[in-house]
């Protein structure tokens, strides 16, 4: 039988089948989570083949908004291998950082204005092109937001901002209950792991700055200036700046 059918399956978990093609994307998927939040390259080619295989998961389940997102990580991660390969390339640890609050806000309204765009779409595909789509998408509006949520934690965490965690947080929430609903436990199992984990990675990549904030407070006053300006810091209004 085919490996990449989701007919193939590995094993019965009581009343469960779980299929080699799920039980493959998951594992490397995991992998790919916990490499990014320690900061390893090799996050990008663990993540390429699982976002491969789950592609061509969600397209037998007819989850269309997560098969189109395969595609984003697809071109993101190779995006991100290359940049990443870039500053380690220059001798340097990879940097994280926040972005301004006006920035974190502008990223959340546009999650949320091209979900509901997203979810217009995909509502109607089965509609427009039913060769590729034969039946209607499920939970076509949940689903795109989750999806456009996972594309901008994506692009934020090529670009090495702490915030991407939160919006995976926010996705892992909204997965568990889509997944255990389509009847892809495996996956909804996967994604309250990948909670726990994205509140990890969110600690682990906000602690450096965290540090170097605490650090910068306890030097000492410059004698007659008041207190020395922290190297690295970013003006007020600016953000924080990266190393």
């Amino acid at each position: 039988m085919n490996f990449l059918s989701v007919d193939n399956v590995l094993v019965a978990i009581g009343d469960y089948p779980l299929s080699w093609i799920e039980f493959a994307g998951t594992v490397l998927y995991f992998a790919s989570v916990w490499l990014i939040a320690r900061k390893n390259m090799l996050t990008w080619p663990v993540g390429i083949v699982s976002v491969i295989l789950y592609g061509i998961l969600f397209w037998q389940i007819r989850l269309y908004s997560d098969m189109l997102e395969q595609v984003y990580y697809l071109a993101v991660s190779v995006w991100g291998w290359l940049a990443w390969k870039k500053v380690r390339g220059e001798g340097r640890a990879v940097p994280t950082g926040f972005s301004r609050p006006r920035e974190i806000l502008a990223w959340a309204a546009f999650t949320l204005g091209a979900g509901a765009a997203l979810g217009l779409v995909v509502a109607r595909l089965h509609l427009w092109v039913p060769a590729l789509f034969p039946e209607p998408a499920s939970y076509p509006f949940l689903d795109a937001l989750t999806t456009m949520a996972s594309f901008v934690a994506m692009g934020l965490l090529a670009r090495r901002r702490a915030e991407s965690w939160a919006w995976w947080i926010a996705v892992d929430v909204i997965g568990v209950g889509l997944y255990w609903v389509k009847d892809v436990r495996f996956v909804a199992a996967q994604y309250v792991v990948l909670l726990g984990m994205a509140a990890w990675g969110l600690w682990k990549w906000a602690r450096p700055e965290s540090a170097r904030a605490r650090e910068a407070d306890r030097r000492p006053p410059a004698p007659g200036v008041g207190r020395a300006a922290p190297e690295n810091r970013a003006a007020p209004g600016a953000g924080p700046a990266l190393p």
